[in-house]
């Protein structure tokens, strides 16, 4: 059975079905508290309070590595104009400082005119994962603790003309990252292709897949390329992408193919323009929530509500 963990401004958390329970420990970071699974353990017979009662922030603290998966989805990838059977297995990093709670404001720069979302599972790492270490379908639950809902909030306006990922995806807010931390046996972690991440603007179904029909390269695959030339630690995160749904989407195949005979600052001009008339990137007072579930409940990562504020 899973374990829910919670997070508030000085408290970690475990939810019950009566409410949620405090765990006794001096535990301050994500990684700290894994290292503390007897306290864990231990708050789950504590006494309760109501989870209205908590003001929870990411149970993934800052600072940790955030590293990212590309085009990781099929739908996405052919969305974006490229072919999902050749697309290859590719990071980038974020920084821990755009973490935020799952309920707090996505703040919006003033410079940013097309702001976009991208719901993920984020892995969250249980211990360290040295480069060269041997990740295998048994021992993959001794390294992933648990999941978390993620957000990948982009400004594509800094990140399409630039190739920029680092900066367009590190804003604080940009990655609202909860409710809980799910911490899973092996066996629940088995069933990760039968989660499905959804996505809904101001109510509307924006995305909507499961990984198994979905997902290109599953977290085995993914953690074993990382890890080939990058040490991970508890309480790091990693995201694993995101289905078709965001707002961007590839320009037809006649347009591009005009397109890329101009010289770059007409071409992302004449893009952006275009871009403009598409009313599905986020803009002040829009509601962004996501979440991520098996269709019969049995792993549950709840439900992330943002929402979008124009930065004061």
């Amino acid at each position: 059975m899973t374990t829910s963990i919670l997070r508030t401004a000085d408290t970690w958390w475990v939810r019950t079905p009566a409410g949620a329970t405090k765990i006794d420990t001096p535990a301050v970071t994500t990684g700290e508290l894994l290292a503390d699974r007897t306290a864990i353990a231990a708050a789950a017979t504590g006494p309760t309070v109501p989870l209205d009662s908590l003001e929870l922030h990411s149970p993934v603290t800052a600072p940790c590595r955030v590293v990212a998966q590309m085009t990781n989805f099929r739908s996405h990838v052919a969305d974006a104009g490229m072919n999902p059977d050749t697309v290859p297995l590719t990071f980038f990093r974020k920084s821990s400082g755009s973490i935020s709670g799952p309920h707090a404001d996505i703040i919006k720069p003033p410079h940013v005119r097309f702001l976009d979302y991208e719901v993920e599972i984020g892995l969250v790492i249980g211990r360290q994962i040295p480069v060269g270490a041997s990740l295998t379908a048994a021992n993959l639950a001794d390294h992933v603790a648990g999941l978390v809902v993620t957000n990948d909030v982009s400004a594509r306006d800094l990140q399409l003309p630039k190739t920029q990922f680092y900066e367009s995806k590190s804003y604080p807010t940009f990655t609202p990252t909860g409710p809980a931390l799910i911490l899973l046996d092996a066996d629940e972690l088995n069933r990760f292709g039968d989660l499905r991440l959804t996505l809904t603007v101001n109510g509307e179904v924006r995305q909507n897949a499961t990984v198994r029909a979905d997902m290109i390269y599953p977290p085995l695959e993914a953690l074993r390329a990382l890890t080939r030339f990058q040490q991970l630690d508890a309480g790091d995160l990693v995201l694993t992408g995101t289905p078709v749904g965001t707002a961007l989407s590839a320009p037809p195949k006649p347009v591009e193919l005009i397109a890329n005979l101009l010289p770059a600052a007409v071409k992302w001009k004449a893009f952006f323009t275009r871009q403009a008339g598409n009313p599905k990137y986020l803009k002040h007072g829009d509601v962004v929530e996501a979440t991520v579930a098996t269709d019969d409940s049995a792993i549950d990562l709840g439900t992330q509500r943002t929402v979008v504020s124009d930065a004061r």
